[in-house]
């Protein structure tokens, strides 16, 4: 008896299987990538978080070592100013913003400044420069900065006591005036709420 020679495209069939697996797993995970790249992409073009919205739960860690958590604020009426020693429109309001914390923080207001892309000496040099005595720190990695979706420097948000953003800031306080009316909506929201 003669034993028929094997068929070449049978030869090959065990090898292909393995190959065809891997184009499948390549496809997958580029698929996979394009859908990350997509909701970023979504994510930054929503714009910054809205009024009325939760904002969501942060802790910064000051240049001092000190760490505040967002949660333990609630109850207040709380500021968030983004700023960089390189912005210029940010020089624009600093002195008048630790006016307001000088005029405010005994009165259940906190203020917290969140440094974006900055260097430390950079940072602590602007501080001093405008007499900053409020809590401050660097946005390491950016994800205070991502979480509340800011376009630039100087963006201000102000929270009300339940937790919910009241007032959106886009620029520069032009007066220690504008700082005192917006704290004094969210002040009036937070009494509407509670």
């Amino acid at each position: 008896m003669v034993e028929k020679p094997p068929d070449p495209a049978e030869a090959e069939q065990p090898a292909a299987r393995p190959r065809r697996w891997g184009v499948i797993l390549v496809w997958a995970l580029l698929l996979g990538l394009l859908a990350v790249l997509g909701l970023g992409l979504v994510r930054t073009q929503q714009g910054p978080v809205g009024i009325g919205a939760t904002v969501p739960d942060f802790s910064l860690t000051t240049f001092a070592g000190e760490t505040v958590d967002i949660r333990d604020l609630r109850g207040q009426v709380v500021v968030v100013n983004f700023w960089a020693s390189w912005c210029k429109p940010c020089e624009q309001e600093a002195a008048e913003l630790e006016q307001a914390y000088q005029l405010y923080k005994d009165q259940g207001v906190a203020f917290l400044g969140v440094d974006y892309v900055d260097t430390d000496r950079e940072a602590m040099a602007y501080l001093e420069k405008f007499g900053i005595t409020y809590p401050n720190g660097p946005d390491l990695g950016t994800r205070i900065s991502q979480a509340f979706r800011i376009r630039g420097v100087p963006e201000t948000y102000l929270i009300g006591p339940d937790g919910r953003l009241v007032v959106i800031k886009i620029g520069p306080y032009q007066s220690l005036d504008e700082i005192v009316r917006q704290i004094e909506t969210a002040r009036a929201a937070g009494s509407a709420g509670g």
